[in-house]
């Protein structure tokens, strides 16, 4: 028995979900929850509610009205009836771009994009100040997802939690523009990126087969609540200042995971780190009421004579070396682009739609939830390739209708509201097909390279939406055009549901060749799973052990031994 088929087996003793994986996937999830409002929390704090130009003649008394009886002598009126939000009209009737700005204070007292004036000419800096927290992300996508690991899951996710807690208040406090860039900046790196991925590998290395779906789904239904919260809590207080520090402080449920969450026993066995490895092992046994009793003895020396002559690791490159794996990579890497720049294009357009921004904000988090699950409960009957194309293609059209409705309209906001929760849905997907579709060696290399990718996108979207200066319908037509292409291309994907993952580089190559929509779907050419192992020894191998496996397994490592 090689060492992986050890390590398999002494996780299969603890079955796929008992009290020990649901004790350590509930601290891991938490990080999924921040990761949320550490996101989309400049919505509130540096929000830009409906302005128009200050006018000396009428604004010089204390109590300023944002919708005065003689505005519209002064203010010229837009085609939808509401004032000009740049420009006033001078005693002489010429029209002027103005340099101050009155702002309806129905839902925001204070905020960034009001001290700041993120409005007019100015419109860039409150995209550029989302966009440095999404390319923080980005950057602790490439950085963090290496370092976790090169110095383990643990490490990377709390050193995470505490730099998040720490910038997330830092954030609050500073008085200049460029400053702040480079807080959030940091504050994206460590907030978005090193807990909440470092959280979803670990439970994906603890948790059995039959619990990744659901497990994943759940992660995803995690960073909506976080999503749901910065709505709660923008609509409760209108300190902005008092507002971030509140997000911040949010940082304290996974900072205690110092001392109560484990480290991934995959990973220490991967290490060679054995001994650590086994003894939290005991310990999930020991929660779990498992008979089992392992000694750790029986482990350590062969595998560290295994470990010795393992040969030089797979890397990123031998993604791209071989023709079937280069064309599934960056098939895949176009769908984490295209699902990363229509959820985020959405998200980030609440703050645009008529009505109550908070309720609206809440709205655009809760529909996520029924997406995820439903999600979880189809993705393993009706397949992986085919669920997620058609939320991608249905949810990129969501996104052109939308365009061409009237802004702010009911029909508009509820046609959002349906692309989110379609492109929530196919977001929830590629995280569990990329695992899927990547041979073990360099699976993580892979996932890695899909987050950068939609880290990348994210970083672009808010900089996307400055281009409804020149139309107002581009940015979502954009954003819609990119998920029907990607919707497109991934039928040409191969099926993943029932079929073993690929180990090797060799494997992946020859996974998935020739299966795509059109020759599986349309019955030209079907490819079907693998039937399952008969070698009794193979099916013992893959069970978690009762008492009486657990005996016969020990007199058959003596004999091997």
């Amino acid at each position: 028995m090689d060492s992986v088929q050890e390590l398999d087996t002494l996780m299969g003793h603890l079955g796929d979900f008992g009290k020990y994986q649901l004790f350590q996937f509930i601290l891991h999830v938490l990080s999924g929850v921040t990761a949320g409002m550490h996101m989309l929390s400049l919505i509130t704090v540096g929000a830009v509610p409906d302005h128009r130009c200050f006018v000396p003649d009428l604004d010089n008394v204390t109590n300023i009205d944002f919708l005065h009886p003689n505005l519209t002598q002064y203010v010229p009126m837009t085609t939808s009836g509401s004032p000009d939000s740049c420009r006033f009209l001078s005693d002489f009737n010429e029209t002027l771009v103005c340099d101050r700005w009155v702002y309806d204070n129905t839902y925001y007292r204070s905020s960034r994009g009001i001290e700041w004036n993120f409005v007019c000419d100015r419109r860039w800096m409150g995209a550029v100040a989302q966009s440095s927290y999404m390319f923080g992300v980005f950057f602790g996508a490439i950085t963090l997802g290496s370092a976790a690991d090169k110095y383990g899951r643990k490490t990377i996710y709390c050193w995470s939690a505490t730099f998040q807690l720490i910038l997330g208040v830092l954030v609050a406090f500073i008085p200049e523009f460029y400053s702040f860039l480079v807080i959030r900046f940091l504050y994206g790196i460590f907030g978005s990126a090193g807990s909440y991925i470092t959280g979803f590998v670990l439970t994906m290395e603890l948790v059995g087969p039959s619990k990744r779906t659901p497990c994943g789904i759940a992660f995803q239904g995690a960073f909506a609540f976080g999503f749901m919260l910065v709505a709660g809590w923008g609509a409760i207080i209108k300190d902005r200042q008092l507002l971030q520090v509140i997000y911040g402080l949010h940082s304290l449920i996974i900072f205690g995971n110092w001392w109560i969450m484990d480290e991934s026993p995959r990973w220490l066995w991967a290490q060679g780190r054995i001994k650590e490895s086994i003894t939290i092992i005991q310990k999930a046994l020991k929660m779990n009421n498992s008979p089992i009793t392992i000694d750790p003895s029986d482990y350590i020396s062969q595998t560290k004579i295994r470990r010795d002559s393992q040969g030089e690791e797979a890397g990123i490159g031998d993604l791209f070396k071989t023709p079937n794996l280069r064309n599934k990579t960056l098939n895949i890497c176009l769908c984490w682009f295209a699902n990363s720049i229509a959820y985020y294009g959405l998200s980030l357009s609440a703050g645009k739609l008529n009505g109550n921004p908070f309720l609206i904000l809440f709205l655009m988090g809760i529909v996520e939830i029924p997406s995820y699950i439903l999600t979880a409960l189809i993705m393993d009957r009706t397949g992986r390739r085919g669920l997620m194309a058609f939320y991608m293609l249905t949810g990129g059209l969501c996104c052109l209708i939308a365009a061409k409705l009237s802004h702010g309209s009911i029909e508009a906001t509820s046609i959002v509201m349906v692309g989110k929760f379609l492109i929530a849905s196919s977001f929830a997907i590629v995280y569990n097909y990329s695992a899927e579709l990547f041979p073990t060696v360099v699976r993580n290399s892979a996932l890695g390279l899909g987050s950068m990718c939609a880290r990348f996108s994210g970083a672009m979207t808010p900089l996307i939406s400055l281009l409804d200066s020149l139309d107002p319908t581009l940015p979502a037509m954009i954003f819609g055009a990119v998920a029907l292409l990607s919707g497109f291309l991934t039928l040409f994907l191969p099926e993943t549901v029932g079929f073993p993952m690929p180990q090797s580089i060799e494997d992946g190559e020859r996974f998935g060749v020739g299966d795509t929509c059109f020759t599986s779907c349309m019955g030209k050419k079907r490819r079907l799973p693998p039937a399952p192992p008969k070698e009794e020894g193979i099916v013992r191998e893959m069970q978690p052990l009762d008492g009486k496996n657990q005996e016969n397994h020990n007199h058959n490592r003596e004999e091997e031994l």
